[in-house]
C-alpha cells in the first residue's frame, strides 16, 4: 500500500526555477534512500540526484550547483529545487525510494508516477 505521489511539474522558461515535491504514504515505518530520475523522449531514464535518510547527497555532473535534493523525514517527502533550468532539463521527473513498510523488515523499492518538466527558451 506504499505509494510515491509526485508534484510541482510545469511549464518554465529557460533561467526560470521550479520545485517538485514526492510525499511518500501508506503505514511506512522507515525510509532509507530518496532520489530523482528524469526520462526524456527517446532517452533512458537517468540518476538525477539522492539523498540518504542522514542528508548526505549526489548529484550528476549535469546538474551540479542548479539543483538542491532534501527531505523531511517527519513528512517522509523529498524536494528537488531546480534554478538556472534551460531546455536539456525537458523531461519526465521520477522519484524512487528504499521504503520499509510497518509490517515488513525488508526495504522495497518504490517508483512515483512521474511529473513533467518542459522549460521553453
Amino acid at each position: 500500500q506504499v505509494q510515491l505521489v509526485e508534484s510541482g511539474g510545469g511549464l518554465v522558461q529557460a533561467g526560470g526555477s521550479l520545485r517538485l515535491s514526492c510525499a511518500a504514504s501508506g503505514g511506512i515505518f522507515s525510509i532509507s534512500y530518496m532520489g530523482w530520475y528524469r526520462q526524456a523522449p527517446g532517452k533512458q531514464r537517468d540518476l538525477v540526484a539522492t539523498i540518504t535518510n542522514r542528508g548526505s547527497t549526489d548529484y550528476v555532473d549535469a546538474v551540479k550547483g542548479r539543483f538542491t535534493i532534501s527531505r523531511d523525514n517527519a513528512k517522509n517527502t523529498v524536494y528537488l529545487q531546480m534554478n538556472s533550468l534551460n531546455v536539456e532539463d525537458t523531461a519526465v521527473y521520477y522519484c524512487n525510494a528504499q521504503v520499509q513498510s510497518k509490517n515488513r523488515a525488508a526495504y522495497q523499492n518504490y517508483w512515483g508516477q512521474g511529473t513533467q518538466v518542459t522549460v521553453s527558451s
